[in-house]
């Protein structure tokens, strides 16, 4: 029996050996395969901060100096989260066309998480069901061309600024502050309704401090297990920033509710169209996830005073600043460029005339202005980065993406490409005109040279409003008034700086002299 069992076990120690370098060499197979492919290059990282020490680098165009040096797709690891950049048109194209479904999740930092009541919007909500009925909420209803009161808001507040410029005819205008206060304008009455300008600095104070703490450093967001350190005092902000937005717009929804009107009334607003979906909660809870996907909304479909919350603040943050600062980058290119501002005010004389304003019907006339507007927001686009996050592991130019890793679109280097663009960083509207090297190029979505709107489904749902606004705007001032720099400042020496944040704003706000042009009253 003993020399039975010490066969038995001489037999199994046999086995053993023989199985055992066969499981390791399985193990490392097994391993290799699913790590075969590897990282995008990028800067070297230390452990476990990886490349955080260089945070204050990642803007649009640190990113874009990085992109010299590693490529197009530009991989960097904060803390556990890795982070890759794209800064080609080829690179966009795979990840917002060929993958659009792999990339079309949004990442959230806790505050932002947190003051959007767990993703309750459009903006940062995850691909799926609800995000699809939150889509074709704001495509169908709160930007449509049929919602008129979005509209005329944007014909009323350009008329408005324009007497406000005549008021301050040959002293100098702080043309940045004027467009601002136009936009914010615009957005905060499509949203709320005309009579709401009361409120507007209290609400303006609330997205002030939103912005600031969307933009603010926590280190939970890149080492979780030390989410619980709060040497800012972020957590506290957040639940005052959200408890104030809770008091504002709870008034706003109450008084909607006390005085209904049908969403398709001529004079609705935005909180009247999302009513139409409200379903109350105990706790006001988001509803979420339970959309269909047909080409209609949903019967099921519901929202609650959570979701229109952060649904307003999409709409703020998304039609404010950036179609501001849209607007005054167009101004500041124009006084930059004598011989396009000329040949701009050139084409309003013809189609317009100088005996009167700049009405809607007449921006489909104006060709060159549409150049204008196309150029710069090829030089500025709205937002310089997009931010994807993908939903599960894939590949991309040979490189391996895991799930859930931050992709940052760089449509401001993309848009510079010099191999994708004549002059990349000149300003030139011709050749966007007849007989132009982009002639063919809009900004659709379809032609990845050019996104100022992103791509696919994450597209934005805003665009034609925005554009409208910014059209009529720039064709308003241009043709109502000859700017001049102030102080006999020349042309060539504006300072086109930027300053990175939501958007990419000029670094000092353009200050210019308006002197009227037309032979007819603003008012």
């Amino acid at each position: 029996m003993e020399m039975e069992w010490l066969e038995e076990v001489t037999s199994l120690h046999s086995i053993l050996y023989f199985l055992l370098p066969l499981t390791l060499l399985l193990a490392m197979i097994s391993t290799r395969r699913r790590r075969k492919l590897p990282f995008p290059p990028g800067p070297p990282g230390l452990p476990i901060i990886g490349n955080m020490l260089m945070m204050d680098q990642l803007t649009h165009r640190g990113l874009a100096k990085l992109a010299e040096r590693y490529g197009g797709l530009c991989h960097l690891r904060l803390g556990f989260l890795h982070a890759f950049a794209v800064s080609t048109p080829e690179i966009a194209r795979q990840v917002l066309q060929a993958q659009d479904s792999v990339f079309s999740n949004r990442p959230a930092t806790i505050a932002i998480t947190y003051l959007t009541y767990d993703r309750a919007d459009m903006a940062f909500a995850h691909y799926g069901p609800f995000w699809r009925q939150m889509r074709k909420l704001c495509v169908m209803k709160l930007f449509s061309k049929k919602r008129a009161e979005s509209w005329a808001s944007v014909r009323e507040e350009v008329d408005a600024a324009a007497r406000a410029v005549a008021d301050r005819a040959a002293s100098t205008v702080n043309v940045g502050e004027l467009v601002f206060n136009l936009t914010k304008n615009i957005t905060f009455r499509a949203a709320f309704g005309s009579q709401s300008h009361k409120n507007q600095e209290q609400f303006i104070s609330i997205l002030q401090e939103f912005s600031k703490l969307f933009g603010a450093f926590n280190v939970g967001d890149f080492i979780s297990w030390l989410g619980w350190i709060d040497l800012q005092g972020i957590n506290w902000r957040l639940k005052e920033a959200r408890g104030s937005l809770d008091g504002f717009i709870d008034t706003i929804i109450d008084d909607h509710l006390a005085n209904p009107k049908e969403a398709d009334a001529a004079d609705a607003d935005m909180v009247d169209d999302m009513l139409a979906f409200l379903e109350e909660t105990s706790g006001g809870e988001s509803v979420r996830n339970n959309g269909g996907e047909g080409d209609e909304l949903q019967g099921s479909f519901r929202l609650t005073r959570n979701n229109i919350k952060a649904i307003i603040m999409d709409v703020m943050f998304g039609g404010t600043e950036t179609v501001a600062s849209a607007i005054e980058w167009a101004m500041a290119e124009l006084m930059r460029s004598p011989d396009d501002m000329r040949r701009v005010q050139e084409e309003l004389a013809t189609v317009v005339g100088l005996h009167r304003k700049v009405n809607e019907g007449d921006l489909d006339k104006l060709s060159y202005l549409k150049c204008v507007v196309k150029e710069t927001l090829r030089l500025h686009p709205p937002i310089p980065l997009l931010l994807h996050e993908t939903a599960e592991d894939s590949e991309v130019a040979g490189f391996h993406i895991p799930a859930r890793s931050r992709v940052m679109i760089n449509v401001w280097a993309i848009a510079r490409d010099e191999s994708a663009w004549k002059d990349a960083t000149a300003f030139r509207p011709s050749r966007f005109g007849p007989g132009g090297d982009a002639t063919a190029r809009d900004f659709k979505g379809s032609y990845f040279e050019f996104l100022p709107f992103g791509s696919g489904r994450r597209s934005c749902p805003g665009m034609q409003l925005g554009l409208h606004a910014l059209e009529l705007a720039v064709a308003q001032l241009a043709h109502c008034f000859t700017w001049e720099l102030p102080d006999g400042m020349k042309p060539s020496e504006l300072d086109m700086g930027d300053v990175f944040g939501l958007t990419a704003p000029r670094a000092k706000r353009l200050m210019a002299v308006p002197t009227p042009r037309l032979a007819c009253p603003l008012d």
